[in-house]
């Protein structure tokens, strides 16, 4: 077991005062058997009217802020402690009907699983680029699926964008490269194409080699998927880094869509050009090792 520390600060700066608008943020990591929050802290600037918590659909623990006066600087600062169980290698026990590919989820699952299934973005594309590697023989499920993973770490170039949004998976592969939430869009994209329930997943990830006794800048949050299997449940897939399992991934939020699960979004009430840009920084660190 390790405890993470992780610091995440995003300013938002603007030409003028601006009255704000109500912000959402996705911010507490999900409670679970690998991973149970310690405490966490949370500094608004300006200080918001009201702060208040719900569940969203998902099941995800939303924070929502208003505020009442104008700024030219708005700032979230959240620092999270939460011990996290890695999984040491992937473990796919597998239903014995899922074990080779294409199988049929369970009758009494399949009405659950029916929307993760269902595709967002039809079209050739994907299928032709599955076809390079995929063939329509029965092979076995984790294999596929650890097949899919590296054919998107490998062959993609990771490329981060400040600009919103996620590209299409037609784009990504047109260009051969993308940001974290891309390549999770197209591994969703890939395995529902193969019959497969995906959802996608906002979090952190912990780098080693940024470990430190000083909180570094540069960093962001991170994206992945899970894809449902019958026997192992959600089964996490980072196809950015090549991981498979939960290792140094740490859960915020799940969702259908990367659009429902956008860590800080919000309002404000003023020009368009009133904004003059985002700062963020998030930097994960490990406290070592504890032993249970």
């Amino acid at each position: 077991m390790t405890v993470f520390t992780v610091h995440h600060s995003t300013t938002y700066r603007y030409r003028n005062p601006v009255r704000l608008g109500r912000h959402q943020m996705m911010y507490r990591p999900r409670d679970s058997f690998d991973q149970r929050l310690l405490d966490s802290h949370l500094t608004v600037t300006p200080e918001p009217v009201e702060v208040r918590w719900i569940h969203d659909v998902f099941g995800n623990c939303v924070t929502l802020l208003d505020f009442s006066q104008r700024a030219q600087l708005l700032k979230f600062d959240s620092v999270i402690r939460l011990e996290h169980t890695p999984e040491k290698a992937p473990d796919f026990r597998l239903e014995n009907y899922a074990r080779s590919h294409p199988f049929s989820y369970a009758r009494d699952e399949l009405p659950d699983l029916a929307a993760y299934m269902q595709r967002h973005h039809p079209g050739r594309t994907v299928q032709d680029w599955l076809d390079r590697f995929v063939t329509g023989e029965s092979r076995p499920t984790g294999q596929l699926l650890m097949t899919l993973n590296e054919a998107i770490a490998e062959g993609f170039l990771y490329r981060r964008r400040s600009s919103r949004g996620t590209q299409t998976p037609d784009e990504t592969i047109k260009s051969q490269q993308g940001t974290c939430r891309d390549f999770a869009l197209l591994m969703m994209e890939a395995a529902r194409s193969l019959g497969f329930a995906a959802r996608f997943v906002t979090g952190y990830v912990y780098v080693p080699d940024r470990d430190g006794p000083q909180r570094l800048g540069g960093g962001s949050t991170h994206a992945w998927c899970q894809i449902y299997v019958p026997g192992s449940g959600w089964v996490e897939f980072d196809p950015t880094n090549g991981i498979v399992g939960n290792r140094d991934l740490i859960r915020v939020g799940v969702a259908r869509t990367p659009q429902q699960a956008i860590p800080l979004s919000g309002s404000y009430w003023g020009e368009v050009d009133e904004e003059l840009g985002m700062e963020v920084a998030v930097n994960v660190k490990t406290e070592g090792a504890v032993c249970e």
